[in-house]
């Protein structure tokens, strides 16, 4: 199939806190009641003319034919998957879209759309529909009324900040928080993912990809040979849009930045900014050797 550049509504529909759901259930019941959500989900798609475009860990990309449909088909989803438990274990799902242009590749869908509805998915609270402005501005009247503005957000492909909207979907909204017209509420922007690299080993924290590991184990994502390395020594996940090394070692992480200030982190956790270096159980003045690079990539976190 060749390239084509279309104009789509895409559409992120995602679980709320499934590492929450693995620890109560157990791995097989937790991924089967999450699996059953979202074929639910899918289910849905033909009545609203939407198409699935993948699946994602315990998250659904789609696409629809205009933002009209798929609104309609966000409300009906929170609905179905509140109230009809399809799973079998309470489910509670956030879900960001973004209309305009992208590209479709073989099916897949790429651009700044893409990224726009991932980043208004991983900003949405438990239950939340989240849109922008640009899809606020073609829904009809009838559906007007069910939309109000929370934010105000930089999002990828634009050229200044944009409302961001809230689909009201449930029957009775009247347990809603009232939105303070006098506070200043702008989401952080887009920073982009971040890059480690040792070496030609090469690991990128991301929306896809919240969790990259540490250690002297082959199996971890960046493997270190360093006798003074832990097995899993350390772990770099990305909460909201922040980058966090958490240390699990007996020696130690040392991490230094780009300003040349080196921190000894030991089981604890530290902000990853800007770019620097990690080395694992020991300090810039002992080693030389096995010494990660890490830096931002100012590109999207998510692009999938």
């Amino acid at each position: 199939m060749a390239k084509e550049n279309q104009t789509l509504t895409v559409l992120f529909a995602d679980v709320t806190e499934s590492s929450r759901l693995y620890n109560q259930l157990g791995d097989i019941a937790a991924r089967n009641a999450i699996n059953t959500s979202l074929d639910a989900l899918v289910d849905l798609l033909p009545r609203f003319d939407g198409r699935l475009v993948k699946t994602l860990g315990d998250a659904i990309m789609c696409v629809f034919p205009s933002a009209v449909d798929a609104v309609n088909a966000a409300k009906e989803m929170q609905t179905v998957i509140t109230n009809d438990v399809p799973g079998g274990h309470p489910i509670r799902m956030h879900i960001g879209l973004h209309a305009g242009p992208v590209l479709v590749d073989n099916g897949d869908v790429f651009g700044d759309t893409v990224n726009a509805a991932a980043f208004l998915t991983n900003v949405a609270m438990a239950e939340q529909i989240l849109l922008s402005e640009a899809t606020e501005k073609e829904l009809p009247a009838y559906l007007k009324p069910f939309v109000r503005p929370l934010f105000r957000a930089a999002l990828k492909g634009s050229t200044g900040e944009s409302a961001i909207f809230q689909v009201l979907w449930r029957a009775d909204n009247m347990d809603l928080t009232d939105v303070n017209l006098m506070a200043s509420r702008v989401l952080p922007a887009d920073a982009g993912s971040l890059l480690v690299v040792l070496g030609d080993t090469r690991a990128r924290v991301d929306r896809w990809h919240p969790l990259v590991s540490l250690g002297r184990e082959a199996t971890c994502d960046v493997p270190v040979q360093d006798q003074f390395a832990s097995r899993q020594h350390c772990s770099i996940r990305l909460t909201r849009s922040s980058f966090y090394l958490v240390d699990h070692s007996v020696n130690g992480t040392y991490v230094t930045f780009a300003s040349g200030e080196e921190v000894h982190l030991l089981r604890g956790e530290i902000v990853l900014e800007g770019s620097g270096e990690i080395r694992l159980g020991r300090s810039r003045i002992e080693i030389a050797d096995s010494t990660v690079l890490f830096r931002r990539d100012r590109r999207s976190q998510f692009r999938p």
